[in-house]
């Protein structure tokens, strides 16, 4: 089963002469189960990929399905119980005087889970972090223990489509590969599909089994990893990048 399908997509900002194409005729699919990664430099337009599927970009056209049903201008409450987002900056994405509790607590509450006490509970456990987080507010976290309540607040409403975009750039280094391996494990264990944006060829050779390769808005590759860790890429941009990451 394909999870989601990308057909044609164009995203701008703005309008007539302001207007900026971030986006050109995007094409792609991801299967179900499958990890998907999206790479190129800044502002090549693999964010705004991710943002144009949530309706945090809402100027696009073109066709986009999650699951089989097509995604309109105004998602349904259950689209955000299917499609969750981890954005690269978990200090920014958490509410400074909301405890651990209230985030995951009222993400809960608003996707109608009962028991929510011990849903938390499960959240945390499921993320390495313990019931000695959940009354804790974001400053008292480090990075990686804030990128970890962030991923807890996305498997909150039972998502099988997780966006990352960038999860681990804003962290140190030392922490970055244990963010990705709980990613991994996570993967598995709940069953998930992931569409990945990251700067990082070895990011995505180490999370994903397909990719494309993104260049002024343009997707110019599609590969499978294993064509990545071959160094076999045709188009010269996409040589150049697997070039200048050896």
């Amino acid at each position: 089963m394909t999870m989601l399908a990308i057909d044609g997509l164009n995203v701008w900002f703005g309008t007539a002469r302001d207007r900026v194409d971030a986006v050109k005729a995007a094409s792609f699919s991801v299967a179900q189960g499958e990890s998907f990664g999206l790479v190129g430099e800044s502002g090549s337009g693999k964010s705004t990929i991710l943002r144009a599927i949530t309706g945090l970009a809402p100027t696009w056209s073109g066709e986009i399905s999650v699951a089989g049903q097509p995604v309109l201008a105004k998602r349904p409450k259950s689209f955000f119980k299917t499609v969750q987002m981890v954005f690269q900056d978990p200090y920014a994405s958490l509410h400074p005087r909301h405890s651990v509790d209230q985030v995951l607590g009222e993400t809960l509450y608003l996707h109608g889970f009962k028991e929510i006490d011990a849903r938390v509970v499960k959240l945390l456990d499921d993320v390495g972090l313990g019931q000695k987080f959940r009354f804790r507010y974001p400053h008292q976290l480090s990075g990686g223990q804030r990128q970890r309540v962030a991923i807890a607040r996305a498997l909150a409403p039972e998502p099988t489509l997780l966006l990352l975009d960038e999860p681990t750039s804003a962290l140190d280094v030392s922490v970055q590969a244990e963010i990705l391996n709980l990613l991994v494990d996570l993967r598995q264990e709940h069953h998930l599909t992931y569409l990945m944006v990251s700067h990082d060829l070895s990011v995505v050779g180490h999370m994903c089994d397909s990719l494309a390769v993104m260049k002024d808005g343009e997707i110019v590759e599609i590969m499978d990893v294993a064509a990545l860790r071959r160094m076999e890429a045709t188009h010269p941009y996409a040589q150049h990048l697997l070039q200048a990451s050896v």
